[in-house]
């Protein structure tokens, strides 16, 4: 048994992780088509990329509209470029970067957080914290978004 097939083992992986997605290649209507087909596209070589496993959950962010559009649950790991998604929740209304960005860092004080806000995510997918990850749920719960 190889290490790589052990550390991807269910039994062994000790909890789901959270993402963002972070979509570059066009707009909202681009982002729901995806959405809509229950599958993502995840660049070869991407950070993360290689850990993405079923169960996983992330938040759809729309890198041109600075707006999270929704969240899904991963259904495979990534082959061929692209995850399945085992269920989608797109919101309408979205919620802003901004929004977000003052309920998981209401002080300022994360330069992490700040300089994601400012200058936009490095990469396509993001590890984020469950706390993150929460706070943009609760917050489109809040809007009324479906």
């Amino acid at each position: 048994r190889s290490s790589s097939s052990w550390s991807r083992s269910p039994r062994c992986r000790p909890r789901l992780a959270h993402y963002l997605f972070n979509f570059t290649a066009g707009d909202r209507q681009q982002a729901r088509a995806r959405l809509r087909a229950k599958t993502w596209g995840v660049a070869r070589g991407e950070r993360h990329g290689d850990v993405l496993a079923p169960g996983d959950l992330a938040l759809i962010y729309v890198e041109a509209e600075a707006e999270f559009i929704g969240r899904v649950e991963l259904a495979s790991a990534a082959r061929d470029c692209e995850v399945s998604l085992a269920w989608v929740e797109e919101w309408d209304p979205g919620v802003t970067m901004d929004a977000v960005v003052q309920r998981i860092d209401p002080t300022a004080s994360n330069p992490y957080v700040q300089a994601n806000a400012a200058s936009g995510f490095q990469a396509e997918v993001v590890l984020i914290t469950a706390d993150e990850y929460e706070a943009a749920v609760a917050l489109s719960r809040e809007a009324g978004s479906r």
